[in-house]
């Protein structure tokens, strides 16, 4: 089971100049918690829905609502990302792809062939690849 076989190919990207809440919008709409970070076509950093999370002001904040909107529209993404993720090939095993996750504590990892972004796989892809290979086991065993 490689990485490539259960990424998800050519993932929804943002550059370092794109805005907090643009970049939130972008999340919400996918429905997912990672965004690759590229720039002129190379990756970059990555953002997460926690990085975004941490951007926010406290509610006990002084500021009016219209004063935190226009802080937060000021924001970059560039910002707050993680700058140069682990990332990992998509000719590697998916094993290795779930041992660096483990190890590093992230959710995902950016996929990358000669510095270019060309996938993401997830703690859910590697679940998923482990689910199909249980099934593959218990059909053969049954036949």
């Amino acid at each position: 089971m490689l990485v490539k076989d259960f990424m998800t190919p050519n993932p929804q990207v943002v550059t370092p100049e794109a805005s907090v809440p643009e970049a939130a919008q972008l999340m919400k709409k996918g429905g997912f918690r990672r965004l690759p970070v590229v720039k002129d076509g190379r990756l970059v950093g990555i953002v997460t829905d926690r990085d975004l999370k941490e951007a926010m002001p406290s509610d006990a904040s002084s500021l009016s609502i219209w004063e935190l909107h226009y802080l937060i529209a000021q924001l970059k993404v560039g910002e707050i990302m993680t700058p140069d993720p682990i990332t990992i090939g998509e000719n590697l095993p998916l094993q290795a792809a779930a041992k660096l996750m483990l190890e590093h504590k992230v959710g995902g990892l950016p996929v990358v062939r000669e510095g270019q972004l060309v996938g993401i796989v997830t703690v859910s892809d590697v679940l998923r690849a482990y689910l199909a290979r249980e099934a593959e086991l218990l059909k053969e065993a049954g036949a």
